[in-house]
């Protein structure tokens, strides 16, 4: 199952019940989250998405991205929908 979200786009697999990110923001990468890692970056993004400054991601460990504000929640709405997926296997 596909998703092309606001700033993250990737493939459900419900077979190995794991979402694959194909890329962040305008980002190629190819790192896999299973559902307790979106579950625990999800409530991190919500307890933080008030922050003025915004947060940084790192792809690989190595290449900072910086979300704003506004790409916080944007990002904590694209893993609500692969949350979804997540429970439409069961």
């Amino acid at each position: 199952m596909l998703l092309s979200g606001e700033i993250i786009s990737g493939e459900f697999d419900g077979n190995a019940n794991e979402f694959s990110i194909q890329k962040v923001k305008h980002f190629t990468t190819q790192t896999t989250i299973n559902e307790k890692q979106l579950k625990s970056l999800y409530h991190y993004l919500k307890k933080h998405q008030d922050d003025a400054e915004g947060h940084v991601i790192t792809l690989y460990d190595q290449l900072p991205i910086r979300l704003n504000r506004e790409e916080i929640s944007l990002l904590a709405g694209d893993l609500e929908k692969v949350q979804e997926m997540y429970l439409d296997t069961f």
